[in-house]
Order: structure tokens, then C-alpha cells, then sequence
């Protein structure tokens, strides 16, 4: 899996509606209703709907501006932090 970043074509910086607009504009291109039984578009709309929940969250995406997708995996090298009050 890429750069969350990458995948909606956005910068580090951008603000909540530039990544709202760039997660539309990709969701458009890859949706499977546009694109029946191309399973790469699928996989494409999958991640895109992925970055987009983790970078409109803010406290997801500082999470994941500092630990990456290790932030988000199970047993990221992170055991039992998450749930750390």
C-alpha cells in the first residue's frame, strides 16, 4: 500500500476540504459502478476510501504522519498501546 497522500494526490499540508475534494475526484475515477470488473480500479477506489477515513480524521492523521501505516496495522510493533488511557 502507498502513500495515503499520494493515493489522493494531495500534499502533506492540505486542509480538510482540499483532501475531501481530492478523495471525490478519485473515488469518481475508480468506482467500481464506472468500472465493472476491473478488479485494479476496485483496489484503487478501496484505498482511496482508506486514505481518505485516516487523513479527515485529525487525530487518525497525526497518528499516521508520525507512525506511518504502523500506526493502523495489528500488532504494529505497538502491542496494547491503543488501548493505554
Amino acid at each position: 500500500m502507498g502513500d495515503f497522500y499520494d493515493t489522493l494526490g494531495i500534499s502533506k499540508n492540505a486542509d480538510a476540504k482540499e483532501i475531501k475534494s481530492a478523495y471525490r475526484k478519485v473515488a469518481m475515477k475508480y468506482h467500481p459502478d464506472k468500472n465493472p470488473g476491473d478488479s485494479a480500479a476496485e483496489e484503487k477506489f478501496k484505498e482511496a476510501a482508506e486514505a481518505y477515513s485516516i487523513l479527515s480524521d485529525d487525530q487518525k492523521r497525526a497518528q499516521y504522519d508520525q507512525f506511518g501505516h504502523a500506526a493502523f496495522n495489528q500488532g504494529g510493533g505497538r502491542a496494547g498501546f491503543h488501548n493505554m488511557d
